[in-house]
């Protein structure tokens, strides 16, 4: 009898750069409080769940059919949401979606990105940035914030001349600082990447952009002057809608074209598309949330300052606080109390979801416990 193949770990061929990798993930613990991951702590209204659950039954009867594969129908609903959400006009031929916005950056990295090329961003950001870059085979450098998590435009600059990418990614608000970019920001990195010989596609990531401060602008007011730009967004935050994993981009025509090439065929099922549409439905109830949730924020960040610790400025749905000499000790500490938060970012620091009223409330007497403050 012939033995068995050994298929043990050391002798598949992966790929050299993947050997002892870790897969991604922040940990998934069973706690009372969750606030590591930015989730929205509010479940959908019954009146929501009704709708979805009446949309995905509608879609359930033609199952035995494939999905429309450029689905029209939600690319418009999208174009309709952001036009009411930011004021920016987009046709529906100028909206992508994907499972979560991080199949929408997978796909931006497999159009243009790729062996001999390179994507760039300015650290500290998101750490899922450079396994976009990873998977993709494409070189992944970074520049620097400053102190303060803000981005100086000349810096910008001259790393984006420096390094003549094909793709920089640019998180804004920045995860995991919260920190939202100034427009003129956006524009220098337009500028310099336009002059990248070869072509240079800037990305602005609004994954918490509905979370925004009043007067923070959009990268979406730039999109017609820019043709290489591209802003994306998800439903997994101001929705609350992690579970159905919907993300979306809006950019020129010619950008998302260049999309729909990499993109494998039928990628969003008929249920997503149906989940997504009915949520859509519902935008103003949900956006009432985010307005809750922006009031939370801000209380916190000055609850936090109050009491002693480093916050920094957030227009997102968290916050980044510290400094902690040990904070690996303090993160243990909370969890020791039923309250979870994410060790990342800077050394020092860590960082917290904006939850319910009673899920902050908690936090704080843990936070207050844990470093007798």
């Amino acid at each position: 009898m012939t033995a068995a193949p050994d298929l043990s770990p050391g002798t598949l061929p992966l790929r050299p750069e993947l050997v002892g990798i870790e897969p991604y993930g922040a940990p998934q613990l069973d706690v009372p409080v969750l606030l590591n991951v930015n989730e929205n702590p509010y479940p959908p209204s019954e009146q929501v769940v009704a709708d979805v659950a009446a949309a995905v039954a509608d879609a359930t009867r033609g199952l035995n059919r494939y999905p429309d594969r450029d689905f029209a129908a939600l690319r418009a609903d999208l174009a309709a949401y952001l036009e009411v959400e930011s004021g920016v006009h987009r046709a529906p031929e100028q909206m992508w979606a994907a499972n979560g916005s991080n199949e929408i950056m997978l796909h931006v990295m497999q159009a243009f990105g790729g062996p001999g090329r390179t994507a760039l961003s300015f650290a500290p950001t998101y750490s899922m940035y450079p396994e976009y870059a990873r998977g993709t085979s494409t070189a992944w450098v970074t520049g620097r914030r400053a102190e303060d998590f803000t981005l100086d435009p000349e810096h910008a600059r001259a790393t984006i001349a420096q390094h003549a990418p094909s793709v920089v990614l640019l998180a804004s608000p920045n995860n995991p600082t919260g920190t939202a970019l100034p427009a003129d920001t956006v524009r220098a990195v337009l500028d310099a990447a336009a002059r990248v010989p070869g072509g240079c596609v800037v990305v602005v990531d609004e994954a918490y952009g509905e979370f925004r401060r009043t007067g923070t602008p959009s990268a979406l007011e730039l999109l017609d002057a820019a043709p290489h730009l591209a802003v994306s967004r998800t439903m997994s935050k101001a929705f609350g809608l992690a579970g159905a994993r919907v993300g979306y981009l809006s950019a020129s025509r010619e950008l998302v074209d260049a999309l729909r090439v990499v993109r494998l065929p039928y990628h969003l099922s008929a249920v997503t598309q149906a989940v997504a549409r009915a949520a859509l439905r519902h935008a103003p109830e949900l956006m009432a949330q985010v307005g809750s949730l922006r009031a939370e924020r801000d209380a916190l960040v000055v609850w936090l300052r109050e009491h002693g610790f480093e916050a920094a400025d957030s227009d997102a749905n968290f916050v980044l606080f510290g400094r902690f000499d040990d904070r690996e000790t303090v993160w243990q500490g909370l969890l020791d109390r039923g309250v979870l938060v994410r060790v990342t970012g800077p050394e020092g620091w860590l960082r917290v979801s904006v939850g319910t009223p009673g899920e902050t409330a908690a936090f704080k007497d843990a936070l207050v416990e844990v470093a007798g403050r």
